[in-house]
């Protein structure tokens, strides 16, 4: 007697009841695993990202803004900072190594990072193609901005003004393609990186900048760049700064600083002495985002909760869909006694009825959860959606098909115990 064929059949000869009871499980165990990919990867994502940065610097505002739009490239810039301030902090003695940035530009919704050669170091990046950039307006592009952007080698574009899509184009110097990143899983990937040269360039353009997002000096920069011109120089084929800060006779801005200590030391005293003494603002990557995985896990076990209610009134269905349906069958199990079955094969066939249910409600759930998060991904405009990957599948996934293993059996308990209590002399006499 092959009891998994025979608890199918009568699974399937109530399609209906069946189906409900799995639908019903399976979004219980969807939610689980959306919730465990969504929490797993930013989580690690955020972490990788910020990887190796100690303090940020920037403009004075949010400093959860500020953590997110420098170090993960999801929010709006707080401001720009003189570049003399940005000096003088990069010489401190607890300082060991300053990172500056220079935003402002996009392409295609694609952030456009001025920076430096250091910036690639910290993420130990590799190439895939060409190098990195040497002269303004040479640009790097990350794995996913090259695909996106469908751009290889030699190709140029330009940008277009601010962070949004749907800015006017800066089409007075057209950024040229030198490299080509391999795929790292890191924030570069999304990114276009340059110079600061180049961004300062972009916005010296006359008549282009808006008065509220240009840079301060900007016109006194062009007077220089114009009088570099005049001597037989042109300052756009010059080589760039690749460490530190680009050399400037103007007046100019960057957004903010990635900073590293030199020092525990510089973790008390650094951020305070900037906060309390400067014009701008320091915040900690690790703080920052341990704060917001703090607000976040409130509305996270809140969704946990629901999901847990739903699996157990998963169970209680299934639960009751076995008992009624064993009162039903009992002159069929009587008979099943008779020809041969003993009390331990009907409490199998009961607890298989109860597993394969949850168990086809397991399969159903983790499918369900990375398809409804790729729709998620692939329609939701946010940046900070396009962070998680909905084909990734996680060892703890294996814990839902526990979960399922274990409904089943809570849910097949007091079924399979009426069926072990089945007479045949009791049922076979009824009329």
């Amino acid at each position: 007697m092959n009891l998994l064929t025979l608890s199918w059949k009568y699974l399937s000869f109530r399609p209906l009841a069946t189906g409900l009871n799995v639908i019903l499980l399976a979004f219980g165990l969807a939610i689980i695993t959306v919730l465990l990919l969504v929490q797993h990867q930013f989580e690690q994502k955020m972490i990788r990202d910020a990887a190796g940065i100690d303090l940020v610097v920037g403009a004075k505002g949010s400093p959860l803004q500020l953590i997110l739009s420098s170090v993960y490239h999801i929010d709006f810039p707080t401001g720009n900072i003189k570049i003399e301030e940005a000096q003088r902090i990069s010489r401190s003695r607890l300082v060991k190594q300053v990172i500056p940035l220079a935003m402002g530009d996009n392409v295609q919704g694609l952030r456009i990072l001025g920076t430096n050669h250091d910036y690639l170091d910290l993420y130990g990046v590799k190439f895939a193609a060409g190098k990195a950039w040497e002269k303004p307006f040479e640009v790097t592009l990350g794995a996913e901005s090259a695909q996106i952007l469908g751009l290889k080698l030699g190709d140029t574009f330009s940008g277009s003004h601010g962070i949004s899509v749907g800015s006017h184009d800066h089409d007075q110097h057209a950024f040229h393609v030198t490299g080509i990143l391999e795929p790292s899983g890191k924030v570069v990937d999304r990114l276009v990186l340059t110079s600061i040269e180049s961004v300062w360039f972009t916005h010296d353009e006359a008549g282009e900048a808006e008065p509220d997002t240009m840079i301060e000096g900007d016109e006194v920069s062009i007077a220089k760049e114009e009088e570099s011109l005049a001597e037989g120089i042109d300052p756009h084929l010059l080589p760039v700064a690749a460490q530190g800060f680009p050399v400037s006779d103007a007046e100019r801005e960057v957004t903010t600083l990635l900073i590293r200590y030199r020092n525990p030391m510089a973790a008390i005293q650094l951020p305070r002495m900037i906060n309390s003494g400067t014009s701008m603002q320091a915040a900690s990557p690790a703080f920052e985002m341990s704060r917001l995985f703090e607000l976040l896990g409130v509305g996270i076990s809140l969704l946990q909760g629901l999901a847990l209610a739903l699996v157990v009134i998963a169970g209680l269905s299934i639960f009751i869909a076995l008992y009624n349906s064993l009162k039903e069958r009992k002159y069929d199990l009587a008979i099943l006694r008779t020809l041969g079955a003993s009390r331990a094969q009907l409490v199998t066939l009961v607890f298989l009825e109860g597993i394969s249910l949850t168990i086809l409600g397991a399969i159903f759930g983790i499918a369900f959860g990375h398809g409804f998060l790729a729709l998620i991904v692939e329609f939701a405009s946010q940046e900070v959606v396009s962070l998680v990957d909905p084909w990734i599948f996680l060892p703890e996934e294996g814990l839902i098909f526990g979960y399922a293993l274990v409904v089943g059996i809570i849910a097949s308990l007091i079924p399979a115990w009426s069926a072990y209590q089945t007479s045949i002399a009791k049922q076979l006499t009824k009329t």
